[in-house]
């Protein structure tokens, strides 16, 4: 009996330790993201309203650059993928100086036309302070570890307006597979007190409940599981994509300042070819679609992830899910158009789907579909987000991320890798079953 209340007294103490825990954090996160995305509003409405304002982008390549090489240089990259290294490998240690770098030269990259999101920051500048808050308190790395994950889940929440996908977010994202169960209360926690410290501030949030309500029946349910083998296939090209850019940039034997002019210029070229549609944020496109108000053209997934890997590989400050979010809503209103079902439902499906195979968080992905668009289309959306996930295979947009589950059990992989070491092989289970379905593909022909 006596054992039994002290485990019940400590189980206690530690509830009411990260209850409050969780909320300072949430409270420093929510009001780091308010500021971050006022700041970032009131640049960007001023520079879109100067004509050829992206024709800076060759310079802010240079000046992000100059600024993390000099001041940050774990602010380099797209935010989530650095946090999930410090807190691999680092205890979620991170440079103070982080958040300042990270918060401008995010700003000066959308404002300049660059092709990023706004999530990866709020994301590492909510880590960064959840470290500092750590040192300052002298907490033991175990518990600033667990502190750092509040700060990804609740800058996640707090700048798309979505506290439990923001939560499990930051849970899942760590490792390819599993969810970090230790730090659920917190992460709810601080992802609600972010969302609600935003909201109080007057931050505002795009949330679209779907009109059209899906009727269940055997072909809208085969049409939903094909939108997940295409959406997790789109998945696979843009990783794939951004490895083999980066490699190719990396490669190059000229100074690191005269690629990132080059890459600018070349953006800037693009600019000028295409449109204006696919530079900065893309949320009014994004808007456009998810209303059924506008139809993608066939390329607009294709330009959108051009102009991403151009701006995040050649020096460009920002996040990368709010690109995948326009990549998903162009593919899902492509996909929409072609097999002549509901423009919005399948443009809704497609944004959480892509981010579910990109960054192999399936069950955020489905709450958010959830959250932003309801419960009619969440259901489907939820089987296109698992099938995604899988059809992306062993990779991710986030190459810090170690894999603790397979995604099929004919593949060989090594289990506890990072993302980026990983080299998955066909073992013989798969071979036979390929070596059948070979056959038969030649019975039939």
């Amino acid at each position: 009996m006596k054992e039994s209340f002290e485990e019940q007294t400590a189980i206690f103490l530690s509830i009411v330790k990260w209850i409050i825990l969780a909320v300072i954090i949430g409270v420093l996160v929510g009001g780091s993201t308010t500021v971050f995305l006022k700041l970032l509003h009131l640049s960007t409405d001023f520079t879109y309203q100067l004509p050829y304002y992206y024709v800076a982008l060759p310079f802010t390549f240079v000046l992000c650059t100059f600024l993390i090489n000099k001041l940050a240089p774990q602010s380099k990259g797209h935010g989530t993928e650095k946090v999930i290294e410090a807190v691999h490998k680092r205890s979620g240690k991170i440079n103070v100086g982080v958040i300042p770098v990270k918060l401008f030269t995010t700003i000066i990259t959308l404002a300049s036309g660059g092709s990023v999101g706004k999530e990866g920051p709020s994301g590492q500048i909510g880590a960064g302070l959840a470290s500092l808050f750590s040192d300052i308190f002298r907490l033991e790395d175990r518990d600033r570890k667990k502190l750092v994950i509040c700060g990804i889940s609740a800058g996640f929440a707090a700048v798309f307006g979505t506290p439990i996908s923001g939560a499990i977010f930051g849970l899942e994202v760590l490792y390819v597979g599993a969810v970090m169960y230790d730090v659920m209360l917190p992460s709810f926690i601080s992802g609600i007190i972010a969302y609600h410290v935003c909201t109080v501030f007057g931050i505002t949030y795009f949330h679209s409940s779907i009109s059209f309500v899906p009727v269940f029946s055997q072909s809208f349910f085969l049409i939903v599981m094909l939108a997940g083998i295409v959406f997790g296939t789109i998945s696979f090209a843009f990783i794939e994509s951004f490895r083999a850019i980066e490699g190719l940039i990396h490669r190059w034997t000229l100074n690191e300042y005269l690629k990132n002019f080059i890459g600018g210029t070349a953006l800037v070229a693009f600019i000028f070819l295409f449109s204006v549609k696919y530079a900065g944020l893309g949320t009014d496109t994004i808007e456009q679609e998810l209303s059924g108000k506008e139809y993608a053209f066939w390329y607009d997934f294709l330009l959108k992830m051009l102009f991403t890997i151009i701006t995040l590989s050649f020096g460009g400050s920002g996040g990368v899910v709010t690109p995948i979010f326009f990549i998903g809503a162009a593919a899902g209103s492509l996909f929409a158009q072609v097999l002549h079902v509901d423009n919005a439902t399948f443009a809704a499906i497609g944004m959480v789907s892509l981010l579910s195979g990109a960054a192999n968080t399936p069950i955020a992905a489905s709450i958010m579909g959830l959250e932003l668009f309801g419960p009619a289309v969440a259901t489907y959306a939820a089987i296109s987000c698992v099938i995604s996930f899988l059809m992306t295979g062993h990779r991710s947009i986030y190459p810090s991320q170690i894999l603790s589950t397979k995604k099929a059990s004919a593949i060989e992989v090594e289990m506890g890798e990072e993302m980026h070491k990983l080299s998955a092989t066909v073992g013989p289970q798969g071979r036979i079953s390929l070596d059948r379905l070979r056959r038969l593909w030649d019975s039939i022909r």
